[in-house]
């Protein structure tokens, strides 16, 4: 969770807040099918539905106050993974930051998936 206080009051931000942000604007990204995601107990990989795609994404709190997010995603075939990837942290680092006003230190994007269909 993210306190941030000023002289009107304290806002708290929970990581929730922060991987429904970060899962919106990767899956808005040319190229995402979507989050991608295992089940708890180590399952096969599965894409996950607009209403669970957070849990693709996870999110660490530095102590200076700026997040690290993790997304894991799959892509279509026949996409320039590596133009994806930079697409998705772009946009992902802007709409958290927008919204939060919470710096973003980095984006990781696993690629763990291709749809071939």
């Amino acid at each position: 969770m993210v306190n941030i206080s000023n002289e009107n009051g304290n806002i708290s931000i929970t990581s929730e807040v922060f991987t429904n942000i970060a899962g919106l604007a990767a899956t808005s990204c040319f190229g995402v099918k979507g989050m991608a995601g295992r089940s708890k107990e180590g399952g096969p990989l599965q894409l996950l539905r607009r209403e669970s795609m957070s849990k693709g994404v996870f999110t660490h709190f530095d102590e200076d106050g700026s997040i690290n997010l993790e997304l894991h995603i799959g892509v279509d075939k026949d996409v320039n993974i590596a133009a994806v990837c930079r697409s998705i942290i772009k946009e992902v680092c802007y709409k958290v930051s927008k919204a939060t006003g919470v710096p973003v230190k980095s984006v990781d994007v696993f690629v763990d998936t291709v749809l071939l269909d």
